[in-house]
């Protein structure tokens, strides 16, 4: 009894959250072969984002997405549409450039990007609006921050190139 009222006050903040989260404005129904990369694509919608409204339904390795299930995409107030698809050779300096945005707020839009900006994969899609609309991370982690095993780094160290060693 004793844990099951301890459980219940550790997940207070959590459903806090999802009970006066904004309502879902945007859903998807998944497809066979679909991947969370590929949905945001499809669907404007930052990998980030996707991660965030659906946190506890879709797992870190976004491998339990089940064909037929709707997922939402954004919620009331915090959905951000403006969206950029990372290339190969891409950094986070090329891409606020490009969205002609400062690198705080592209930054604070994709809270998953590390301090280096090492961590982006080619396919990942980040939110590149004007402003912050995407939802906060999820109280104590956030999704999203490593790179998938079958992605592949959009700017890889330099050191770990056979022609840069000295």
């Amino acid at each position: 009894m004793f844990t099951q009222v301890i459980a219940t006050i550790l997940a207070l903040p959590f459903v806090a959250h999802l009970a006066s989260a904004d309502p879902c404005t945007r859903t998807y129904v998944a497809q066979s072969g679909d991947i969370c990369d590929s949905i945001s694509k499809a669907n404007q919608v930052s990998t980030y984002q996707l991660a965030v409204v659906n946190y506890g339904i879709i797992d870190d390795a976004c491998d339990n997405l089940v064909p037929g299930n709707t997922y939402c995409l954004g919620w009331q107030g915090e959905d951000c549409t403006t969206t950029y698809v990372v290339q190969a050779n891409d950094d986070c300096d090329i891409i606020s450039g490009a969205a002609g945005i400062s690198n705080a707020i592209l930054y604070q839009n994709n809270p998953q990007i590390n301090e280096d900006c090492t961590n982006i994969y080619i396919g990942e899609v980040l939110c590149t609006a004007s402003t912050v609309q995407v939802p906060p991370a999820p109280s104590g982690s956030v999704p999203a921050t490593t790179i998938p095993p079958t992605s592949v780094p959009a700017n890889p160290d330099d050191d770990d190139l056979p022609w840069c060693d000295e």
